[in-house]
């Protein structure tokens, strides 16, 4: 952890959690099959290395979203409980045939496939999200894929070879405001995500984009009405806002609670701007009822 992060979470008030944001605790049958198959196979979920507080919701309807490349991230985003490392070109290029047994398994029709960042690769890991669309399509013709990618450091080459695979929903996180990059987001840059955006609608007008951003890091109302204004500049069809949680005591704290109200007042004015759906709660996050999102998004036209 960065010196200026350990000092930030240190001397931070502990703020009590709303009655709004109570989950339950993991369990029940379903939990613990997912668990041993993706053990058994030798799988990443973004559920358990993130910490998501919706999996024991998630995985007892049996719906995961599948982190590939491994589990070492080589960005060190100050929200982010992912392990941060260095794989060292190290890929695993029978994990896309994993990845598409355990949906198969699962009975999943909408999957959604996610990654660590990849610096140490000169395609970012590209490659293996479109080896991982196709292995899907095979194992699951009637499948939907939606896959939330990293910026890819901007590579416009490696963004086309996601987009040549041809996923249903192409999705690239904002996380934050741009103030709070150079804490939240290292090595990362604002401008770059909406680029990488916007330049997917130019590549591919028919793939619906899609981001997501979290509240509760130290945003103003203000800029969270000029980022989801730059989302609707950039062309996104679906955004996603929930409240940022502490995955643990080396995480950055939360600095505000939205209520309810707040986030519905958020999703109004995000799709009067444009934006042709905006799911907005406190317990919302970019992979959640991933199924649900893109079906009303279809259904929005």
């Amino acid at each position: 952890m960065e010196p200026d992060l350990v000092q930030i979470a240190a001397s931070a008030p502990r703020l009590p959690r709303p009655g709004w944001l109570k989950v339950r605790l993991p369990g029940g049958d379903n939990y613990f099959e997912l668990k041993g198959l993706m053990r058994g196979l030798g799988l990443h979920t973004v559920c358990e290395s993130a910490r998501c507080p919706n999996i024991a919701e998630c995985w007892a309807h049996r719906t995961a979203t599948f982190m590939i490349l491994g589990d070492q991230c080589t960005r060190r985003c100050g929200f982010c409980a992912v392990p941060k490392g260095m794989p060292r070109g190290q890929v695993d290029w029978e994990e896309p045939q994993r990845v598409a047994r355990a949906a198969a398994s699962m009975g999943l029709k909408h999957v959604v496939v996610t990654s660590v960042d990849r610096d140490d690769l000169a395609d970012g890991g590209s490659t293996l999200f479109a080896t991982v669309i196709e292995a899907l399509r095979a194992a699951i013709p009637e499948v939907r894929v939606e896959v939330l990618i990293p910026d890819f450091r901007g590579s416009d080459a490696a963004l086309e070879t996601v987009l040549r695979a041809r996923p249903d929903v192409l999705n690239h996180n904002v996380e934050t405001v741009s103030r709070l990059y150079p804490v939240a987001r290292r090595g990362s840059r604002y401008e770059r995500s909406l680029r990488l955006l916007a330049r997917s609608r130019e590549v591919a007008p028919s793939i619906p984009t899609k981001s997501g951003l979290m509240l509760g890091l130290g945003e103003t109302w203000g800029e969270i009405c000029a980022l989801l204004n730059d989302l609707a500049r950039a062309g996104v069809d679906l955004v996603t806002i929930g409240q940022y949680l502490r995955p643990s005591r080396e995480q950055l704290p939360v600095a505000r609670f939205y209520s309810p109200e707040e986030f519905a007042a958020l999703k109004e004015r995000g799709e009067r701007l444009g934006i042709r759906h905006v799911e907005s709660g406190p317990l919302v996050r970019s992979s959640y009822h991933a199924h649900q999102q893109a079906s009303a998004l279809r259904a929005a036209g």
